[in-house]
């Protein structure tokens, strides 16, 4: 037996937490008495701290992972290769970090696609050592679960309980301890489980960490950020990397374009500036009432150099996230806020483009710099709208001159941009104002001038010459993608349309023309809103990706982002192909960058959403906050939308959507159709069809998730009597108290 230890030191290490002791007896041949001494030597090399005993009562050397685990993939290096950690990590210290790889995994597999994980994806993985760490191969791909849960802590007869933020979540749960701390209203993270009591199973959760109290008026944007999982803050050695930065010296890449009089147009309440524009008389004599225009872009590129701290961390975060009462940056503040925010008479590195247009705004050429910058004035949009209704305020006055040409060229880019006649979608946009301490003041309209546009348009163009520069030279990149619609949802948009006294043909070559010319006929109807929704409803979602298919939405063939590297990392990668392929620097694209675009691409498309979830849902509980205090208080809306389950409105004072159950519309069944997007009285034939006015009011409110429910106050229109009842023929139904229908 004086080999023992030795001998179950490799079989373990061979065969991590797979073996019991009945298995490692048979495994290693031994019988009889000799497994008492089998027992003793394990349990000495447990208390040792040799070997781990796991809850299964198998075993695996101390400090090493078990050899099967659920991984989940939380980046992706310089080499392309995907980095996990153990899912729900609970030992001490951090999380080990290993090279997930994919594919087959025997003769039989071979040949079958890959489990094509990406971010975030979570995956059943045969772990074993590497020469530099563990490798983690992929079993079996597993769905995104495991994922932490956002609620609040009440009590009730029961004892404590935790509540989802989650409007969508229909159950509560129970924890399996409380931390010490915890009090009513609390914000906790949780983990979800089964828990069998009794006989019966019951909705269970473990409170991983209280957050804060989610009565807190500044909650709302928390709670949304967490809630979409969205990285907050910055690491130290961010921190460490941006303050070390300075302002990049002219050189022979970089041009002195400070003589160029470039202006930033911003909202209000901008706290960056990122952008700059000038125009000016084109002076080539061949290209008579034309336009040469520059815009300018912070020159993100020069600070944060690929493979860095500041890099990983943007490429992470995707994109900055704008809620009402904050912005969670893709930078920190000394690049967002400092070295690449144009501010007026300070020396800024930038990116930037020359283009020259014709007089009926078609373009002759483009060329990309890298310069050195100074913005002459910073302009909101209102005082850069009243100096081009010739009524300057004093800031306008100073660059008077400047804004004169700016308006003239893009007069004539507006010609270019009827010709292509872009997606004509303009549905109101709202604004929530909060004050200090949190609480919602106000919730206004945007106001949309003509600046508005012009820096749109400038922008669109200077996207559209660095998507068409780098393909001209073959180069691939990140581009932005917008599809035409599907065949499905054109249908439904068909099938919608005759309810308001609209038409669409799905046999008809689709095109942005014919989708403008039907909003041109809602308006007529005053159903710009109604129509506005169900046609950008029909839309393809627009992604990132390297294969250039164009953009349907604005009639472009060519686009990518260029315009805003500050709070979008798409942008950032397309100035580093746009410095290699123009000799603009050595700080360009990476073969290890250019060989993860379509991981990039697919990371980036969905930190979009996250944070376009974020916002929206942020939004939605800072509303229903404000709409608290008015519960009992009627309001004109609108239908938006309709299920089996109930109406969604849309409020016209705040532009709040809420819900109407379907049960409380009436005593009889209402049917709904999918073809109208309408609920129908099945005895009576009224109808509640999407795009109506109707009167509401409003019964619930809850801020912490958002919710607004509302009661119908508005009759349904007349319709013929359904022919058939879903429900069986000549029967009654009448809402009971509990609010169910029931046969009488």
């Amino acid at each position: 037996m004086e080999n023992l230890n030795k001998d179950i030191l490799e079989l373990v290490r061979e065969n991590p937490d797979k073996f019991i002791l009945k298995d490692l007896a048979r495994r290693l041949g031994i019988k009889g008495d000799e497994r008492r001494e089998l027992r003793k030597t394990i349990r000495e090399m447990v208390e040792g701290g040799v070997l781990v005993k796991t809850s299964r009562k198998t075993y695996r050397i101390a400090g090493e992972l078990p050899g099967v685990m659920v991984i989940r993939v939380v980046e992706i290096d310089d080499q392309g290769d995907m980095i996990g950690v153990p899912d729900n990590w609970r030992e001490d210290g951090p999380p080990p970090r290993m090279i997930v790889r994919e594919g087959p995994t025997s003769k039989k597999a071979k040949g079958r696609a890959g489990a094509q994980l990406g971010m975030n994806s979570r995956a059943l993985c045969k772990i074993k050592p590497g020469e530099s760490g563990y490798i983690a191969q992929v079993m079996k791909k597993l769905g995104r679960g495991g994922m932490k849960h956002l609620g609040i802590l009440y009590q009730d007869g029961r004892g404590w309980a935790i509540k989802p933020v989650d409007k969508r979540a229909r159950n509560e749960f129970r924890p399996t301890r409380v931390p010490e701390g915890a009090e009513i209203d609390s914000l906790v993270e949780f983990r979800t489980s089964n828990s069998k009591r009794g006989s019966s199973y019951e909705k269970r959760a473990e409170i991983i960490k209280i957050i804060g109290l989610a009565n807190d008026p500044k909650s709302a944007s928390l709670i949304s950020l967490r809630q979409h999982g969205i990285p907050t803050g910055f690491a130290d050695e961010v921190l460490d990397e941006a303050r070390s930065l300075k302002l990049p010296k002219l050189d022979k890449f970089r041009e002195d374009i400070r003589n160029i009089p470039l202006i930033t147009i911003d909202p209000v309440d901008a706290k960056d500036f990122d952008d700059a524009v000038f125009a000016a008389p084109d002076e080539d004599p061949k290209n008579k009432g034309g336009w040469t225009v520059w815009v300018a872009i912070a020159d993100v590129a020069a600070y944060v150099q690929p493979g860095g701290a500041l890099d990983n961390s943007a490429r992470e975060k995707g994109n900055s996230v704008y809620l009402p009462d904050r912005v969670e940056p893709m930078l920190p503040e000394e690049l967002s806020a400092d070295l690449c925010s144009l501010r007026p008479h300070e020396d800024r590195a930038c990116m930037a483009v020359r283009m020259r247009f014709r007089g009926d705004g078609s373009k002759v050429d483009h060329k990309f710099v890298r310069g050195l910058m100074r913005s002459h004035a910073r302009l909101t949009y209102a005082q850069a709208q009243e100096g081009f209704d010739g009524n300057p305020g004093e800031v306008a006055e100073t660059v008077i001159d400047t804004l004169k040409d700016v308006f003239s060229a893009y007069k004539s880019l507006r010609k270019a941009r009827a010709q292509r006649a872009p997606l004509a979608i303009d549905l109101p946009e709202r604004r929530v104002n909060i004050n200090d301490a949190g609480k919602v003041t106000s919730i206004t309209l945007r106001e949309r001038f003509d600046a508005h546009k012009l820096v749109e348009e400038f922008m669109v163009q200077a996207n559209v010459a660095a998507a068409q520069a780098l393909g001209d030279k073959g180069v691939t990149t990140i581009v932005r993608v917008h599809e035409a619609p599907a065949r499905e949802k054109l249908q439904g948009l068909s099938d919608f349309l005759p309810a308001v006294g609209l038409k669409w043909s799905v046999g008809e070559r689709v095109s942005t023309r014919r989708f403008n010319k039907l909003l041109e006929m809602a308006a007529e109807k005053d159903l710009t809103e109604t129509v506005g929704m169900a046609v950008l409803r029909s839309q393809t979602q627009a992604y990132y990706g390297p294969d250039p298919k164009g953009h349907f939405g604005l009639s472009l063939t060519h686009y990518a982002h260029f315009t805003s590297p500050i709070r979008r990392y798409a942008d950032l990668v397309v100035h580093r192909a746009l410095i290699r392929t123009f000799n603009l620097g050595l700080d360009g694209t990476t073969q290890e960058e250019f060989t993860r675009l379509k991981e990039t691409s697919e990371h980036i498309s969905n930190t979009e959403r996250r944070a376009m979830a974020a916002e929206r849902d942020a939004k939605d509980r800072y509303i229903a906050a404000f709409l608290e205090k008015r519960v009992g208080a009627e309001f004109g809306a609108r239908i938006t939308g309709s299920a089996k389950a109930g109406l969604f409105i849309t409020l016209d004072e705040t532009g709040a959507d809420g819900f109407i159950p379907a049960r409380t519309l009436g005593d009889d069944y209402f049917m709904f159709d999918e073809k109208t997007k309408a609920l129908t009285n099945a005895q009576t034939g009224g109808t509640y069809r999407f795009g109506r006015k109707v009167r509401v009011r409003l019964k619930e409110a809850t801020p912490v998730t958002g919710g607004l429910i509302f009661e119908m106050l508005s009759e349904p229109e007349k319709g013929p009597r359904p022919k058939h009842n879903p429900r069986g023929r000549n029967q009654k139904y009448k809402t009971a108290r509990s609010g169910k229908k029931r046969r009488r």
